[in-house]
């Protein structure tokens, strides 16, 4: 069973967020035995060569899902061409966005993502084989994370095509005027909304949070597709961590 089938069954998808180009980080969480790794080439400094690095470092051990700069069919057709499981499209705030997005990630008839040779299709080796499967193993998931993703989230549900609905606490915060506020009571309705349409279409949900602490009550609350904690956040707690121990024993 793929990684899609895996994320529309409703699997508890445990991931973690990669945000540095390096092939060594992701051989480091593919072996600590994460279900997928979150490629963060919105706010991470790659290019497609860089990303494609780390799915060979992954080398089909663990799912990779590779969120796009923006919904542009430039970028989704890169991520997908390089041989992502699948992608997340961050600010995805109307019902129309979701289309097209749907559009971009799906070959023809049911789309218009162009066809091209590159990794996903083993460089022409499996082109047939690919172009036959794509759209059916393909994840196309849509950051709900802006109150107007909010407002409107009825009618992005409802749009064929998704697979899954990923919260943004962060940026949804920052939206409502409450930057950071994760636990709001105005922040954490809004997610309530959207959860709420989310369980009505039986469409699996996603959330980040930088700690356990902060994604296991939406484990607990029925979100399957979760990413706790960011690679550098790792290393940097780990290092103060080691610092102000042999500190305090000198």
């Amino acid at each position: 069973m793929n990684f899609r089938e895996k994320l529309v069954r409703g699997d508890k998808l445990l991931g973690t967020m990669i945000t540095l180009p390096s092939p060594e980080i992701v051989e480091i969480m593919v072996a600590a035995g994460y279900d997928w790794l979150f490629i963060d080439c919105e706010h991470g400094a790659f290019d497609a060569q860089s990303a494609q690095s780390l799915l060979q470092a992954a080398s089909g051990r663990c799912a990779c899902v590779i969120r796009v700069p923006s919904g542009e069919d430039v970028w989704i057709k890169k991520a997908l061409d390089i041989g992502a499981d699948g992608i997340i499209v961050p600010q995805v705030n109307s019902a129309q966005q979701a289309r097209d997005i749907v559009q971009f990630c799906k070959y023809p008839p049911q789309g218009s993502r162009g066809v091209g040779l590159s990794r996903a299709h083993a460089y022409g080796a499996k082109f047939d084989e690919y172009i036959q499967t794509a759209n059916q193993q393909v994840a196309v998931i849509l950051q709900a994370e802006h109150i107007d993703a909010v407002n409107c989230i009825d009618e992005i549900v409802n749009v064929p095509g998704i697979d899954a609905i990923y919260i943004g606490p962060y940026d949804l915060s920052a939206s409502m005027g409450k930057l950071g506020q994760t636990t709001d009571k105005e922040v954490v309705a809004a997610i309530a909304r959207v959860r709420q349409s989310c369980v009505r279409e039986a469409i699996s949900m996603g959330f980040f949070g930088v700690s356990s602490e902060a994604v296991l009550p939406y484990m607990q609350q029925g979100y399957s597709l979760l990413t706790v904690g960011v690679d550098v956040l790792f290393a940097s707690n780990a290092a103060k961590q080691t610092l102000e121990e042999m500190r305090e024993g000198i």
